[in-house]
């Protein structure tokens, strides 16, 4: 039998309509651009001199608009955030490079995406912003191991959320947020007025109703608020597909839904010791002990390469766990028996990890698996739920033999295969760049 696991709810952009759809995102787009102004670089340039501010109205509309919308649907569940892609912060090149493309804006008098509206409808000099932007894209990537350990690492703080950093419900924010950028509209407009001579009075009537619309909207959202940890792991499900030898040969394919309590009642995201072992030498996943124990348990006896998260740190870890991962990662929660370990994995559960699984039995069965040669281990009688049940005489960490078993010695070892890649979501750009 085989066991493919993957999220019941992801989708596969190898499905030929999705392409239709980026293909008339992009048509919609592009038109959008073009009927805004944003292809005359002399429209983009005037909201410098405060005479024009039509981009600083349409960019943070949109803005509002995606927020909005956004975070209603993962209030009413229809959306997973933990689920959409969002940059990594890299605050150094971050700004550095937000002042280079500045002052790029200001003389150029496009951003990367207005080149190209203007370029596609003939202009030159949208044509050359567009060239040299390639240019420096090119000359960027051929000099960019000079610099290349401040770039990665100058003000690095993983997937960070305006909601994070001051502490707030993402509901309470969208409000702030919405509010502001109607502050900022109406403040836009009477720079125009004063700068660009503008007539406030010949406005239309539906700028307004707009504007009341998007201020109802945020209200709503907050009305509806954010779901919580529980409300989320709640709303799990998994798709699990086994193959069935039928009695002509055949294979038969068949597919149940189950719940985040169902994988772990029937134990389908338990590995044993024996594949944790030797998923480690298989080319195509590429393990991560992550072991959620004490610090003091960990020193004493951990397998080799685990990583330390303690439980009570494990979530503001998470951040990182679902931005830095290559599609063939695999997470393996680990604590003294199994209690703390699937605490873990409820939590990363909830938070959409992919590929994430639970050490059968803990570290306890891994020893009583591969420790029998490790002549310093010897079983305990007092121990009690979730804690070691051998006596050690040093705290060794991964130095003991079993720590890292001999493939050679355990090549026999057998086992039911649990581990297959889940599908991981893409990465996708974002803003006006």
């Amino acid at each position: 039998m085989s066991f493919p696991l993957e999220s019941f709810t992801a989708v596969s952009a190898a499905n030929p309509w999705t392409y239709v759809v980026f293909g008339g995102i992009g048509v919609a787009f592009g038109y959008t651009l073009e009927s805004a102004g944003f292809g005359d670089s002399r429209k983009l340039a005037a909201q410098f001199y405060f005479k024009e501010l039509t981009v600083l109205k349409v960019m943070f509309t949109a803005i509002a608009v995606a927020m909005t919308l956004l975070f209603g649907a993962i209030g009413l569940g229809l959306i997973d955030f933990s689920q959409v892609w969002v940059n990594p912060t890299y605050l150094g090149s971050g700004v550095l490079g937000g002042l280079i493309m500045g002052v790029g804006f200001i003389i150029g008098g496009f951003c990367p995406t207005t080149s190209l509206a203007s370029a596609s409808t003939g202009k030159i000099d949208g044509m050359l912003f567009m060239l040299g932007g390639f240019v420096g894209a090119f000359l960027f990537g051929e000099t960019e191991r000079y610099f290349d350990h401040w770039y990665n690492n100058a003000g690095y703080y993983g997937r960070l959320t305006l909601d994070q950093v001051f502490g707030l419900s993402p509901s309470t924010l969208v409000l702030i947020v919405v509010v502001m950028a109607l502050f900022m509209f109406w403040g836009a407009e009477q720079l125009e007025r004063i700068f660009g001579g503008k007539n406030l009075s010949r406005e239309p009537m539906l700028r307004k109703v707009g504007a009341v619309g998007l201020l109802g909207l945020a209200l709503g959202v907050v009305a509806i608020g954010s779901p919580s940890l529980e409300e989320r792991y709640q709303r799990l499900s998994f798709k699990r597909s086994e193959v069935i030898k039928q009695a002509d040969g055949k294979d038969q394919t068949l597919s149940h839904v189950y719940s985040a309590d169902e994988m772990l009642s029937k134990r389908l995201v338990f590995v044993s010791p024996a594949e944790a072992f030797k998923v480690r030498y298989q080319q195509e996943i590429k393990p991560v002990y992550l072991d959620v124990r004490s610090e003091a348990d960990y020193n004493l006896y951990h397998l080799a390469d685990a990583i330390n998260v303690p439980l009570d740190k494990l979530a503001t870890a998470i951040p990182d766990m679902l931005t830095e991962p290559a599609a063939n990662t695999v997470f393996i929660a680990i604590s003294n028996d199994e209690n703390a370990a699937i605490r873990a994995w409820k939590l990363l559960a909830a938070f959409k990890v992919p590929n994430v699984y639970i050490l059968d039995g803990g570290v306890n069965h891994w020893i009583a698996t591969f420790g029998a040669q490790d002549a310093g281990l010897h079983p305990s009688a007092t121990a009690v739920d979730d804690q070691l049940r051998y006596v050690f005489y040093a705290a060794l960490g991964d130095r003991y033999t079993s720590c890292s078993p001999s493939p050679m010695e355990f090549e026999e070892l057998d086992f039911q295969p649990r581990i297959v890649l889940q599908l991981k979501r893409d990465k996708s750009g974002g803003g006006c760049g």
